[in-house]
């Protein structure tokens, strides 16, 4: 990803291209919205054709072999929805604005923010360690539970491995062992303890701090401890303290933490994926339903387009932390290398990312990939500027989904 910023450039000013030389008229069939899909070009509006850029990268996204995409954006103009491709390969349904889908490591900024709103009710402090939360689960050849505190988890400077990079784990979701696992339950203890047959790949203290590079590694298993935390402090549900702190007091309906269930509530898009199978000859594969157990904390949760915006707006706009936390939030520290759905100039808060998009044009928000569902959500840094993009394919460069948001956030007269 190191070299992608020139290509990036120009795969933006290539999506410009495009719209101009389609004309209006084009433009009025692909520039999806909300409205009826038989819009004459008189009809079109400037909302539209303000993100025509944007849009033009979602049809070369789903050109380029994803099923669909959808994503919406919302700004001092309104509300625009874009779309392309399908939600169905064999319906031929196309997407849809109100389509559920899982969010993925997005999930992360949910739980992080849980976490720091426990700290503002005086039930922990993100410096408790580890070991005073959870006693005996972090164990192993060289790993400091008493050293970790709940900050190194949040930020990904504890350097705890990451389950699932362990070979044997992922192997169980690849090719058709998918289906043989698909409905297998999960434990957060279980993950964790996949994890902890790894060494650490650092000590805490080797970590990045504000202002200071230093050991950073994005890490699963930072998020499932965390939401064990959460279920220690509460004496109840991880599901329970994120409906109880977010969902409802944002009227999030088109957002839940489905627990066990394999499900996706309707409406959603099916879900597919390549299984970590690469090239032209690999099997598209109907993902849409298996346990979410197998995420957890770190990327269970399912939502919208509208919800994912609504979420991230008022978390940037200070109106679900209060100052102390909101500081804690966005204290961010330097990546080390490109892990994580960025590139290796950005900056990491408290489960929120900085992105630099490119020179002079950077972003807050987070990534996210899980078997079926991409999903990128961004905002500028007052909430005001917001969007969330999903693609029902867990597969295709990320430089076009990186196109997509550079066009939305990185034009001269970006709103």
């Amino acid at each position: 990803m190191r070299d992608q910023k020139t290509s990036r450039r120009l795969l933006v000013a290539v999506a410009v291209a495009v719209v101009v030389a389609v004309g209006l008229g084009a433009l009025a069939v692909t520039a999806a919205s909300t409205d009826s899909p038989d819009r004459s070009a008189s009809r079109l509006r400037p909302t539209d054709q303000a993100h025509a850029p944007t849009q033009a990268v979602l049809d070369e996204i789903v050109a380029q072999g994803t099923p669909g995409v959808i994503a919406q954006v919302r700004d001092a103009h309104g509300v625009w929805n874009g779309r392309a491709g399908v939600g169905d390969r064999g319906s031929g349904r196309a997407r849809s604005p109100h389509d559920r889908f899982r969010i993925a490591s997005v999930t992360k900024t949910f739980t992080a923010t849980v976490l720091l709103k426990l700290e503002a009710e005086g039930k922990l402090s993100l410096d408790d360690s580890v070991a005073r939360w959870l006693p005996g689960v972090v164990r192993g050849k060289g790993y400091r539970p008493g050293k970790i505190t709940l900050r190194h988890l949040l930020n990904h400077t504890s350097g705890i491995f990451d389950y699932n990079m362990d070979e044997g784990f992922r192997a169980r979701y690849a090719g058709d062992e998918f289906d043989r696992n698909r409905h297998v339950r999960w434990s957060p203890r279980e993950l964790v303890d996949i994890a902890l047959a790894h060494p650490p790949n650092f000590q805490p203290e080797q970590g990045s701090r504000p202002g200071k590079p230093g050991r950073w590694d994005y890490s699963d298993t930072n998020y499932i401890l965390a939401g064990m935390v959460i279920e220690r402090a509460t004496g109840s549900t991880y599901a329970r303290a994120v409906e109880r702190r977010i969902i409802k007091p944002l009227g999030l309906r088109g957002t839940n933490v489905p627990g066990h269930s394999p499900k996706l509530p309707a409406p959603h898009a099916t879900h597919y994926s390549t299984l970590f199978e690469d090239g032209p000859q690999a099997k598209e594969r109907d993902v849409t339903e298996f346990s979410p157990t197998v995420a957890f904390s770190a990327g269970q949760l399912i939502s919208t387009t509208g919800d994912v915006n609504t979420f991230l707006s008022k978390l940037l706009a200070g109106e679900l932390l209060p100052p102390a936390q909101q500081r804690q939030l966005l204290d961010a520290v330097p990546v080390d290398g490109d892990k994580g759905h960025g590139g290796p100039d950005d900056v990491y808060g408290l489960g929120i990312r900085h992105f630099q998009l490119k020179e002079g044009c950077w972003a807050w928000g987070h990534g996210g990939m899980i078997p079926g569902s991409a999903t990128r959500t961004l905002a500028s840094a007052d909430g005001r500027h917001v969007m969330t993009i999903n693609r029902n394919g867990d597969w295709g460069e990320q430089k076009l989904e990186d196109a997509a948001v550079e066009a939305e956030f990185c034009a001269d007269d970006a709103r």
